[in-house]
């Protein structure tokens, strides 16, 4: 059985080669069963493309949020996600956040003269992980060298390694604990604004906030006022709201933020798991066995 599968608006090199080493079958959007899709139109534009013939749908991100409130998700075709495609390169960034925190390094590297130093140690730390997808998985094993003791929140109940297991309704419960809080978890409209003001004031007062997610669970501007009254130690985050951060934002000056620009997936990290997905969906589709990452209408992700 060939499957036959249209890559596009943009007919991306790479994602040809990954679907052709699937065994499939690079043809035109009206004679396609399956779409991988990549383009710069979005929401709109993918739902222009389907017709009756498409039975199954990749999506290039982990993160489908945007297609999912346009209602362009759905059981028929079949959608799948790139989730857990970049768990890896994504939870690296995460630990160097970690690590660079804990070293002092958002302050070392912006000083102009020698200084104290306020670094600490953070071997044996208690690292809260919200969310624990492909992320939340290689992030744990990155840990154990570490000596770290892991709560982990999830609502599959299973967190091989961890400490603690908690569903997402209890997530709470790990904020007292954690020296760091990673943010893994999907943008639902159930974890819009997860983190506010209530969150932060049940974390340490040198607690940090380490957010590899999305921008929307957290409450910027119950972000900034948290730091700037030290009620955290800090926050370092890879992903905002608005994004990109406006120049002169407020988080730009505080020194208890440490700021990436929505880096922590490489581009060579990105084009190389997504073209592993497309080739394991395709074969899967072709045996006819389940896909990875299929996304739930009803729960966005």
């Amino acid at each position: 059985m060939t499957v036959a599968v249209h890559v596009g608006p943009e007919p991306v090199p790479v994602l040809i080669d990954a679907v052709r080493r699937a065994g499939g079958e690079v043809v035109p959007l009206e004679d396609a069963e399956a779409i991988v899709y990549y383009g710069s139109g979005g929401p709109e534009e993918l739902r222009s493309m389907l017709h009756d013939g498409i039975r199954w749908v990749q999506l290039p991100s982990a993160g489908i949020e945007r297609f999912a409130d346009a209602g362009v998700v759905s059981e028929h075709p079949v959608f799948t996600a790139a989730t857990g495609s970049y768990g890896v390169p994504v939870a690296e960034h995460a630990l160097g956040l970690m690590l660079a925190a804990a070293r002092g390094l958002h302050r070392a590297a912006r000083a102009t003269k020698w200084g104290r130093n306020e670094s600490r140690e953070f071997a044996g730390s208690t690292v809260a992980i919200v969310g624990f997808g492909g992320i939340g998985r290689a992030l744990i094993r990155m840990l154990e060298p570490f000596g770290c003791r892991v709560l982990a929140v999830t609502d599959s109940g299973e967190a091989p390694g961890a400490d603690l297991v908690l569903p997402r309704a209890r997530y709470r419960e790990t904020l007292p604990e954690a020296d760091y809080v990673v943010v893994s978890a999907p943008a639902t409209p159930e974890t819009r604004g997860m983190f506010g003001k209530r969150e932060f004031e049940l974390m340490r007062e040198d607690a940090w906030l380490v957010n590899v997610a999305r921008g929307s669970l957290v409450d910027t501007d119950e972000l900034v006022d948290a730091l700037r009254a030290g009620r955290i130690g800090g926050a370092a985050i890879d992903v905002t709201d608005p994004e990109p951060l406006p120049d002169g934002h407020p988080l730009w000056s505080l020194d208890n933020a440490l700021i990436t620009p929505h880096c922590a997936n490489p581009r060579s990290s990105y084009w190389r798991g997504l073209a592993e997905r497309v080739t394991s969906n395709v074969r899967r589709f072709k045996d006819g066995a389940p896909l990875e990452g299929v996304v739930s209408p009803s729960r966005g992700f």
